[in-house]
């Protein structure tokens, strides 16, 4: 808070909104007299950090909420996130799983913002998911399911069966769990399940203490097929069924492949059923690659969104 309140104040009362060279001079001066009297701690590049500390998050109440959690390296590491959503939506999970700075910086640099349904959504709406995470702590499943999921660490090569892809994922449960993100714990793999006189295995199992759902995971190597649909639904109505607790919600599905086609998902409106369609990838193409990609994909469906928000919205 002292840094907050020192930041705001030299923008506030002392630069006034000036950040041209006069106003570089004057974080200079003061810079050297704080250092003199208090040390180091005060020097011009951490006089900037505090500045620029008051001006991305301004309301007091919000930073006293953060702190509890946040230190001060973390704000560091946040700063500099140009996009507000993006550094809000790092800043509420940081709270919530209490994660380290170095964690965070990992997320960071996984850009699993981008990787979210939230990042996709219009800014609007986005905005109103994280002010309700703030204020309730609920977590949504568009701030915890991606697309792609990055699985480099499972060591897979060129050619491999389904059967592999599984047997990777249980030999490296814990990378998993991590990249799967918030409050996610195994269950079982092929989990059987019986209906008439047939049985059908689920390949994964997991339950999500933070939405208080089972999730369903379906691993496929080749694009996403239609006929996938009609088999996730089958599963998440038999575990709502049969395995779903009073207090707990719907059950989801995850179905991971190679690809997918834009029109077709939208087309087969898996949201309606809880079923979530992601890429995944085995080997990490270079950051340049992935952050054009992402941000193409954003643009996109923050389009099909809005535009689908003007066609309700003249619907009679």
């Amino acid at each position: 808070m002292l840094y907050w309140n020192l930041g705001k104040r030299i923008h506030d009362e002392i630069l006034a909104g000036e950040r041209g060279e006069y106003g570089k001079q004057i974080v200079v001066a003061v810079a050297r007299q704080l250092t003199t009297e208090y040390g180091n701690s005060f020097n011009q590049k951490q006089l900037w950090r505090m500045i620029q500390f008051a001006e991305v998050y301004p309301g007091e109440q919000i930073v006293v909420s953060l702190i509890r959690q946040l230190s001060w390296t973390h704000f560091v590491a946040l700063i500099p996130l140009k996009d507000s959503l993006k550094r809000d939506f790092y800043a509420e999970m940081c709270r919530i799983e209490r994660w380290s700075v170095r964690t965070l910086r990992k997320k960071v640099d996984s850009m699993l913002y981008e990787r979210t349904a939230l990042s996709r959504k219009p800014e609007e709406l986005g905005r109103s998911e994280l002010e309700k995470l703030r204020a309730e702590d609920q977590l949504t499943p568009d701030m915890v399911l991606k697309d792609p999921y990055i699985l480099d660490f499972l060591g897979l090569q060129d050619r491999y069966l389904e059967k592999d892809f599984e047997d990777a994922i249980l030999r490296e449960m814990e990378q998993f769990l991590l990249e799967l993100g918030v409050g996610f714990s195994f269950i079982s793999r092929q989990y059987r399940i019986q209906i008439d006189d047939e049985d059908f295995y689920i390949d994964l199992l997991f339950y999500n203490r933070r939405l208080r759902r089972l999730f369903a995971i379906e691993l496929k190597l080749g694009d996403f097929k239609a006929a996938y649909k009609g088999q996730m639904e089958l599963y998440l109505r038999w575990l709502d069924k049969h395995e779903r607790q009073e207090h707990e919600e719907p059950p989801l599905g995850l179905i991971l492949c190679t690809g997918k086609k834009a029109e077709q998902i939208q087309l087969l409106e898996l949201g309606r059923s809880g079923i979530h369609v992601a890429e995944y990838l085995t080997v990490l193409p270079s950051k340049d690659i992935l952050k054009k990609e992402f941000q193409r994909a954003v643009e996109q469906a923050r389009t099909r969104q809005t535009k689908r928000i003007e066609e309700v919205a003249r619907e009679p």
